[in-house]
Formats: C-alpha cells, sequence, structure tokens
C-alpha cells in the first residue's frame, strides 16, 4: 500500500522538486500539495495524508500555526518541517518539534549543501524508519523489566565518571524535558548524539543551555571535558572521547558514517566505554529509529554500566530503545519524565 503524502510550500519550485524526487521512491505518493498553512489543514481534514512534509514561513497562515491547528484537531497525518539553515529557521524548527512535527529536514534551496536527491533520501528515510517502528509497536511486547535485581551494576557501588547519551526522531523535544530537569548542582559531564543535520546543533545546543541549570555547548575539537558541563555533538562529526595530557577531551573528526549515521551513538559510546571504562559509565538511550547506540549501550551493561532507555509511550519513535532492550542492553526503562530522578537517586546511592 502506497504511503500518501501531502507538500505544503510558499514555493512552487519547492513543491515540484519535492513531488517529483519523492515520487521516484518505491511506495510513496504525492497525493495534494498547497502553498499555505490553511491549505495544509483543509487538505489534512478532507485527505488525510499518511505524512505532511510542511513549510515554516509561509503567507496567510505559517507551518506553525497550521501545525497547531492540526495537533488541536487531532488530525492523524505526521508532520514533517521543511527548515533554512539559519539561526531564526532552528529556532521555529524546535518550536514545531515542541509542537508535534515528528523530525525535519532541510529545505531545498541553493544555499545548502544538499541536493534535491539527498533530501529525498533523507526524506524517506525518516518515513519508512517512522512506519517500520509504529509497525514494530503493533507486534507482542518485550518483556520489560523495569529494574533488574541482582544485576551486579548494583552489588558494589562503583563512581560514576560520565554520562552518555544517545537520541534521534523525537530527541530534541525529549532532551530539553531531560535538560530542564538536571540540578544546578549537577556534577558529572554528560555527552549527547542527538541526531541532526550540521546548521542545526549549535543551535539547539544554545535552546538547551537557555533551558538548563547547568552549562551545555556543542562540543568542539580538543575541548576538555569537564564536570557539570554537557557536550552536543556537532553535526556531520562524530565525536569520541579520547584521553590526552592526564585529561578527557573531546575529539571530532569526519570519519565516514556508521549505523548511517553521522554523528553515530555507537562511536561515542564505545569510546567512552574505551576511556573511562564502562563500569564507571551511566548510559541512556532514548526516542529515535533505527539500532544505533543498540549495541554499544548494551556492551557498557555487560561491562558494569548502569543503563536507562526511554519507555515506549513517551517515544515518539521506539526503535533505537526498543531495540536496546531487546538486546537485554538495559537495566531501566522509564518514562521520560522518570530518568533524571532514577539518575540522581543511583549517583547517590553509589556515593557519588
Amino acid at each position: 500500500m502506497a504511503t500518501n503524502i501531502a507538500i505544503i510550500d510558499d514555493s512552487l519550485l519547492v513543491r515540484n522538486i519535492l513531488s517529483d524526487v519523492l515520487e521516484k521512491k518505491d511506495g510513496f505518493h504525492i497525493v495534494a500539495t498547497g502553498k499555505t498553512g490553511v491549505d495544509c489543514i483543509e487538505l489534512a481534514e478532507k485527505l488525510k495524508p499518511d505524512f505532511i512534509i510542511l513549510d515554516i514561513e509561509m503567507p496567510i497562515m505559517d507551518g506553525l500555526t497550521a501545525l497547531a491547528e492540526i495537533k488541536k484537531k487531532r488530525l492523524p497525518s505526521a508532520v514533517i518541517m521543511l527548515s533554512v539553515l539559519t539561526q531564526h529557521g532552528a529556532d521555529a524548527t524546535f518550536r514545531a518539534l515542541e509542537l508535534g512535527a515528528i523530525d525535519f529536514v532541510p529545505k531545498p534551496s541553493s544555499g545548502n549543501q544538499f541536493s534535491p536527491e539527498e533530501i529525498a533520501d533523507v526524506l524517506s528515510g525518516k518515513i519508512k524508519g517512522f512506519l517500520d517502528s509504529r509497525q514494530a509497536s503493533i507486534k507482542p511486547p518485550v518483556k520489560i523489566v523495569h529494574e533488574v535485581p541482582g544485576n551486579k551494576s548494583f552489588q558494589k557501588p562503583v563512581s560514576v565518571n560520565a554520562i552518555g547519551i544517545g537520541t534521534s526522531t523525537g530527541g530534541p523535544k525529549a532532551l530539553q524535558t531531560l535538560f530542564s530537569a538536571l540540578p544546578a548542582d549537577f556534577a558529572k559531564p554528560i555527552l549527547v548524539v542527538q541526531h541532526m543535520p550540521a546548521g542545526f546543533t549549535k543551535a539547539f545546543a544554545e535552546r538547551l543551555n537557555s533551558l538548563s541549570k547547568i552549562k551545555v555547548k556543542e562540543a568542539e575539537n580538543g575541548d576538555i571535558i569537564e564536570p557539570g558541563k554537557a557536550y552536543i555533538a556537532p553535526g556531520d562529526y562524530q565525536m569520541r572521547v579520547v584521553s590526552k595530557d592526564n585529561a578527557k577531551v573531546i575529539e571530532l573528526h569526519q570519519s565516514g558514517p556508521v549505523n548511517g549515521h553521522r554523528p553515530s551513538i555507537e562511536v561515542l559510546f564505545d569510546s567512552m566505554a574505551e576511556v573511562y571504562g564502562a563500569n564507571h559509565l551511566m548510559s541512556v538511550i532514548m526516542t529515535g529509529m533505527g539500532r544505533d547506540g543498540s549495541q554499544s549501550i548494551s556492551n557498557i551493561r555487560a561491562k558494569g554500566g548502569v543503563t536507562f532507555a526511554q519507555d515506549e509511550p513517551t517515544s515518539v519513535v521506539y526503535g533505537m530503545n526498543r531495540v536496546a532492550v531487546e538486546l537485554g542492553g538495559i537495566d531501566f526503562v522509564l518514562p521520560l519524565e522518570e530518568i533524571v530522578p532514577k539518575m540522581i537517586e543511583l549517583l547517590k546511592t553509589r556515593g557519588n
């Protein structure tokens, strides 16, 4: 069965470009296009497409207003935003994610480095991944143990030296919730991979910093990792932790994608386990499609680290976290709002 898609953008050129490249993808059908937010709502009500590709800046009614109305009316279409690579565009995109958009892609333009075909590949990957995760959620659920009694991680207190977090689709909103809950005296360094294109991670780190009581920044090559600070992997770079001159240092490089991603959660988690020792880590895997990070977080648990997964009801896409649970790699499967309190509780029991 074809996946029905509506494209809403005030640019005829953009509508035509996206229609052409997406129609070439197997299983996709463009059922309608529109040029204003009013068109968007009318088409969503009339046609109920599976997905709406929605621009933000449009006349008469902008994309954010249309998105809010779609959610208010509880229309079933999933929404992916088209975002421009500017500070204003990034801010509006993060607002759209807060309003319920599942993800975003760069808007085709002469000003960015993405070809229409590349954008179509990214879009189709997000759409198929979202549909796959929904299909997986229909299957009988894996038996989830919310806390594993007798796990060696909890038998002997071991100090936690760092926290790694990995997330993808739905992650920006989830990370805002998580970072808003951290207390000002949270003393552990936090390293984060959020699957996000280049050009957006700096603005996202600044947004998290404005909401958080601890310092959050986009990671830079050579940053010395400090207690009580959080570092967001920049888009299009792999982020690793290395030891240098008796310090833990961030190393950025543009080696190939891992699990289809750059930055990759697996690259970060594996390097943290090597440098800190897996049994001195807390690792968290959250909402997102695919399986990036699921094997590496399982390895961390097997070697004595404490691991968390965001649960299915609070995830936009129960994908990476589901795979990690199925692999037996998770100690605690928790609703989003319970992750930070449980982390703090365990840090106290471990004498941190």
